[in-house]
């Protein structure tokens, strides 16, 4: 089966010319890629605008996307086999990465979540970001679905452990998306209606006991979510702000580097968590929906892979990855326009970071490796 497989997918080869057999070597898929290449170059466009025009950061981003680029293409090579097979080693890596931070990480700004490894800083939470959803596709790769109570109490450890050690650091934003990477995959995996309700019961109650251990200034951004005119020079200023930009913007926008909120410095980290006020600032509304659009087709052309996938492990990996990818863009659009507390989140592939641009380019690349390989998988 695996000879005439390998067979089958030479003389593909052969026939095919040009761009499509370097995708077809690669093993990347030309939608997608296309995609998140459009998608990656108007972020630089946006970003070299939000920065003032700073030519080295936005060389720095390129070396990012490279590196990003580079970490995928790896990725797309390996076999789901191989994959399933690293995923408890590459979890139990990023819990010991963890233990390091919280042991002797590089505190910044009151907030320890760094490794500091010479020419260059870490952060292991971004790994963890992958390592749950395939820690709990490799757990239910030969189980029974939908998960029992026992399985789910499993993954239920799975999954919190590295929570709790990142809401330690503290870094809620992060911790709530691998929380919520690690959820797609049960969801995808089904669930009766008795055990939904049952875990929706429990995160209440969860949330309800969290809050009397929150940070201050955690608990501020709850509050200020509700009424950001409260406090329009502290706690909501960030939300005002953006929600001016935005607003100012209309339908077009001001022009590109023709932004006020942003060029007189009225928009706070406006190169990374509110990036997206820049562009409805300067490009308006037809500049926002340009990008949802674009973060739409990326969003849709993921989940189709991940559905082509013949075994339990790559659906439900693919698929959390293409869902989790949907909730970073909801979080941070909404935490910018006033729909969802402000929490830290970047803008995939278009603000300015470097684990997140690789964490981000390293999901694509493990989902298009998932979805290329399917044939030797079935």
């Amino acid at each position: 089966m695996i000879r005439q497989t390998i067979a089958t997918e030479s003389s593909a080869r052969r026939r095919l010319t040009g761009a499509a057999r370097v995708l077809f070597t690669l093993k990347l898929d030309g939608p997608l890629t296309v995609g998140l290449a459009l998608t990656a170059a108007y972020g630089l466009l946006v970003l070299f605008s939000a920065s003032g025009g700073n030519v080295r950061l936005l060389i720095g981003t390129l070396v990012r996307l490279a590196l990003g680029t580079g970490v995928m293409l790896a990725l797309a090579r390996l076999s789901p086999n191989t994959l399933r097979r690293a995923a408890p080693w590459l979890y139990g890596v990023g819990i010991l990465l963890l233990l390091a931070v919280a042991a002797f990480g590089h505190v910044y700004l009151g907030a320890k979540r760094w490794l500091d490894l010479g020419p260059v800083e870490f952060q292991p939470s971004e790994l963890i970001k992958i390592a749950v959803p395939m820690m709990c596709a490799w757990y239910l790769h030969d189980r029974a679905l939908p998960p029992r109570w026992g399985d789910l109490a499993v993954l239920a450890a799975i999954i919190l452990l590295p929570v709790a050690l990142v809401i330690k650091e503290p870094d809620l934003g992060t911790a709530a998306l691998i929380g919520a990477a690690g959820a797609v995959v049960i969801f995808l995996a089904g669930l009766r209606m008795r055990v939904v309700i049952g875990v929706l019961l429990l995160a209440i109650a969860a949330f309800a006991f969290g809050l009397r251990y929150m940070h201050g200034y955690q608990r501020a951004r709850l509050l200020t979510f509700l009424n950001p005119q409260a406090h329009p020079l502290s706690t909501g200023y960030h939300i005002i702000q953006s929600q001016i930009a935005v607003g100012s913007g209309g339908i077009f926008g001001k022009g590109w580097m023709a932004g006020s909120q942003a060029r007189l410095d009225f928009l706070p980290e406006r190169t990374t968590d509110f990036i997206f006020a820049v562009i409805g600032e300067e490009f308006g509304l037809l500049g926002l929906a340009v990008l949802l659009l674009l973060f739409a087709f990326v969003i849709g052309r993921s989940l189709y892979l991940a559905l082509q996938c013949p075994d339990t492990f790559s659906r439900l990996l693919g698929g959390a990855l293409a869902v989790t990818f949907f909730i970073y863009v909801f979080i941070n659009a909404g935490m910018v326009t006033g729909l969802v507390p402000v929490v830290g989140v970047p803008l995939p592939l278009v603000s300015y970071g470097g684990s997140s641009i690789v964490t981000e380019l390293s999901g694509f690349g493990i989902l298009m490796s998932l979805f290329s390989h399917r044939k030797l998988m079935g």
